[in-house]
């Protein structure tokens, strides 16, 4: 089969090429899929370049979240319902790796039918973004209806997902870009009001929550975005720590939040269902119903062959992208 193989760790992908591999044989416990599609993420990128918290040894295959056809099942894999997956059914699998080959293993407890109120390239873009969302609005923020939501990188896939996540919790969103044209697509797609953090955003979002300032801030850059944020939150408030793409870790002044009375909250929503594996089936079960209600939709940006998979890399790096590129096996 074919797979893109991390062989060497190295900032700017040069040791990440497509090769052939044998097609594993799923274990106890596993389920052998068919992959048809499968979503780039932020994080493939970063355990690439030994960036990620989770530390890989290469040689490995990145991907963590895939659509395909259950091929074959290993001794005892049984899912959550009472027949479990059965070979030929069409399944959404999120794992932590391996995502971007022809055939990849996924512990059969944790896959999903697919949904029919999304497509493909839909399902594959879902999984990881929405149970961020969700791990950070409703479990980490504890996110109430009227509350008002600054959201970062808010053109991003996790950063959509949370924009979107948030109206359908009864959220008043504030979505920040960088990008005037980012943040026309955030304005169709629902956000209630935009800001362009440029040239700073701490005084257009108190001006827009009457002196306030945001009840619940999701910040996936860090650096500067996280120090201005914390000028424009509101008593009470939740900072959320998703990530730091801008490439620097803030320092947070205690004293600050100790005036300010704001909580800073980590996220990390895989970590999250792994501490406490019930309230993670929870999580799971949450995202997936509101994806067969069809009360929420991913935005998929582009869809390339696997042999662009690199330029969908690309694509993320250069902050090309608004919602999620997927990757299709099946082109």
């Amino acid at each position: 089969m074919r797979a893109l193989v991390c062989d060497a760790i190295t900032d700017d992908l040069s040791g990440v090429a497509i090769r052939e591999l044998p097609v594993p044989s799923p274990g106890p416990g596993q389920a052998l899929v068919r992959v048809a599609a499968a979503s780039v993420n932020f994080v493939d990128i970063l355990l690439c370049q030994g960036k990620y918290q989770l530390k890989l040894e290469p040689p490995f295959t990145p991907g963590m979240n895939l659509v395909g056809e259950v091929v074959a099942l290993g001794e005892g894999a049984v899912g959550e319902g009472a027949a479990g997956p059965a070979v030929g059914a069409q399944v959404v699998a999120p794992i932590r790796h391996g995502g971007f080959a022809e055939y990849a293993l996924a512990e059969a407890a944790s896959l999903e039918p697919l949904p029919a109120a999304l497509s493909l390239a839909e399902a594959a873009a879902y999984p990881s973004a929405y149970l961020t969302a969700y791990v950070s609005l409703v479990r980490r923020a504890n996110l109430q209806a009227g509350e008002v939501v600054l959201v970062h990188g808010a053109s991003g896939g996790t950063g959509l997902a949370t924009v979107d996540l948030a109206k359908c919790l009864g959220a008043t969103v504030i979505a920040s870009s960088a990008s005037d044209a980012k943040l026309k697509v955030l304005g169709e797609y629902g956000a209630d009001h935009l800001v362009n953090i440029s040239g700073g955003f701490a005084g257009e979002v108190k001006a827009l929550t009457d002196g306030r300032g945001a009840d619940v801030i999701y910040d996936p850059v860090g650096g500067d975005v996280f120090d201005e944020s914390t000028r424009c939150i509101n008593f009470d408030g939740r900072l959320l720590v998703v990530g730091f793409t801008s490439g620097r870790f803030a320092t947070a002044r205690t004293n600050h939040a100790l005036i300010k009375g704001y909580s800073i909250v980590g996220v990390r929503a895989g970590e999250y269902g792994r501490r406490f594996p019930e309230r993670g089936r929870e999580n799971r079960r949450a995202i997936w119903d509101l994806a067969d209600t069809g009360k929420i939709r991913p935005r998929v940006h582009a869809e390339l062959p696997f042999a662009d998979v690199l330029t969908g890399f690309e694509m993320l790096r250069e902050r090309a992208v608004i919602g999620k590129v997927v990757i299709r096996f099946d082109a």
